[in-house]
């Protein structure tokens, strides 16, 4: 039996000061269903747009693995503005596999763009990230993510432990089905210390703070070999001054 590592949970009321003094907070999915006034039904709801996401035609390591959408949107005092579709651009400095390519995915589908539980997510994580930075616009790209075992292995960070270039990302655990691996590691961007653990709880949240701590996900495999198993993720970069690439 692989090894497990217990999440470092913060409570709902110590979200904000774990997240300022140590880079990252980690949430329940009871707290994020009572910070987001979200019952299972309409988490349920949400999560079935993660059966129609479209495969990533941009994987350089020739996998197959990977299926996404890309949205963006500003977020300022509460209320969220879309913005044109655009194509999703990071530098080589963040990502050293995809890095420097514009790559153009489907955008999120207009019913779950419009779901008020959807757009309550995007202003819910940008007061968040303006306790710990101060109201502004915030500038979100928005990555619902499937992990899946068609090559056999699937991999969540191909590009290995990373930065975004962005001033807070949020990862929402959807589900794991059927699979073992996806183990999530933050490490300090300037010093020695480090977590490791697995996120099992649908809907719970990690929130990092991009300038202080690096992060990466190891690779899932199946439970079952052989059988088809998958890693649902809801991605949110925050990033102040516009979109990256602009």
């Amino acid at each position: 039996m692989p090894l497990a590592f217990e999440p470092p949970y913060s409570s709902l009321a110590r979200r904000d000061a774990d997240l300022a003094a140590r880079g990252f907070a980690l949430l329940r999915a009871s707290d994020v269903g009572a910070w987001l006034e979200a019952d299972a039904r309409s988490l349920d709801r949400l999560h079935g747009a993660w059966n129609d996401l479209p495969a990533d035609g941009y994987l350089r390591d020739g996998g197959h693995y990977r299926r996404r959408r890309h949205s963006c949107c500003v977020v300022e005092a509460g209320q969220v503005t879309e913005a044109p579709h655009r194509a999703h651009w990071q530098p080589l400095e963040y990502n050293a596999l995809h890095g420097g390519m514009q790559r153009w995915f489907e955008p999120v589908q207009e019913a779950t763009g419009s779901d008020p539980l959807w757009r309550r997510i995007l202003v819910q994580v940008g007061e968040a990230v303006s306790a710990l930075h101060g109201p502004r616009p915030w500038y979100v790209e928005a990555h619902p993510f499937r992990i899946d075992t068609t090559d056999g292995i699937g991999r969540p960070t191909p590009e290995g432990a990373h930065r975004d270039g962005v001033d807070l990302v949020a990862v929402f655990m959807l589900e794991r089905h059927g699979i073992k691996g996806g183990e999530s590691r933050v490490f300090e961007a300037e010093g020695p210390s480090g977590q490791r653990f697995t996120l099992t709880e649908p809907w719970s949240l990690l929130l990092l703070d991009d300038a202080r701590v690096i992060h990466e996900t190891t690779p899932i495999q199946p439970l079952v070999p052989g059988a088809l198993g998958w890693r649902d993720t809801l991605v949110l970069t925050y990033r102040r001054s516009g979109f990256q690439g602009d």
